[in-house]
């Protein structure tokens, strides 16, 4: 017979594996009827309430990419209390890039409308996504007009986290995309940016959140990680927290050393990665705690 002890030791390892046990919910629709692509997974622990919520998009060129892509977030995000939302939507050059982001938005007006059914609040929820994901991420906080197609108050939206993202001012990114082509004698043609934004110079305008920021329309706190080797994504990550810091929205910023783009993303959960650490601090500054 196992003793008193032993008894109690396997009772409490019981309890802490029940504790984080991760409950996954997959390919759930948000619109219907739906597109094979247009589903979400939610990551919850049973028997929890009220708790922040985050709603991660993929990264991938607006092309490829999928709602598993990531890696450790669900794990280290429903261990520290939140229910964790990974989204597909559709793809260029099926749909148009206005579709694609409504795509997303019709997501997150899911998650707003439903995720208390997982124990989750929809008044606290973090966006946060890499590389496309990151465009589409400061999009959605920033330009409140798909937040109000999909019946999602601004003030729901606790914060936002793009990760290594290069389109947050896309008529710049272009601009140095070309004159780098010119630079090397290529053909402006093959500007993978201009291909997948269009040809009209007002809807580069239009997808770039830097042109949505202002005072007063609630934008939420912004946490931009980038790698800080990367001359582009440098660039764009400092020229998106110059216009909110100029918009007296809370902003902070980090460039990661020793990494790269992908490396960037996958290690964010890995234990004494400074990243994570800087995403931590953030959550816990900007979440509310509930009884």
């Amino acid at each position: 017979m196992m003793s008193i002890r032993a008894l109690t030791t396997l009772a409490l390892l019981l309890l802490a594996t029940e504790i984080h046990a991760q409950v996954v919910r997959e390919n759930i629709p948000y619109v219907e009827p739906n597109h094979v692509r247009q589903v979400l997974d939610v990551y919850s622990q049973p028997g929890s309430e009220k708790l922040p919520v985050v709603f991660w998009i993929h990264g991938g060129g607006w092309q490829v990419g999928d709602k598993k892509d990531v890696e450790l977030k669900p794990k280290w995000f429903t261990e520290r209390g939140f229910v964790f939302v990974s989204t597909n939507y559709r793809l260029l050059p099926d749909v148009s890039m206005r579709e694609l982001i409504s795509d997303v938005a019709s997501g997150l007006g899911w998650t707003h409308k439903n995720i208390e059914k997982f124990g989750g609040d929809p008044n606290q929820i973090f966006v946060m996504g890499h590389s496309a994901g990151a465009q589409l991420a400061a999009i959605l906080c920033t330009d409140h007009r798909y937040l109000e197609k999909v019946g999602v108050p601004p003030t729901a939206l606790r914060g936002c986290v793009p990760v290594d993202g290069d389109t947050y001012d896309i008529p710049a990114m272009i601009m140095t995309a070309e004159m780098r082509q010119t630079l090397h004698g290529l053909p402006l043609s093959e500007n993978g940016h201009r291909v997948k934004f269009g040809n009209d110079p007002k809807l580069h305008v239009d997808f770039s959140a830097v042109t949505h920021i202002a005072k007063g329309k609630n934008i939420p706190p912004f946490l931009i990680l980038y790698v800080s080797g990367h001359p582009d994504v440098t660039a764009q990550a400092k020229r998106l927290e110059m216009s909110l810091a100029q918009a007296d929205i809370g902003v902070s910023s980090f460039g990661a050393s020793n990494t790269n783009h992908s490396k960037l993303n996958d290690d964010l959960g890995q234990e004494n990665d400074i990243a994570t650490k800087k995403l931590f601090e953030f959550t816990e500054r900007y979440k509310v705690v509930t009884k």
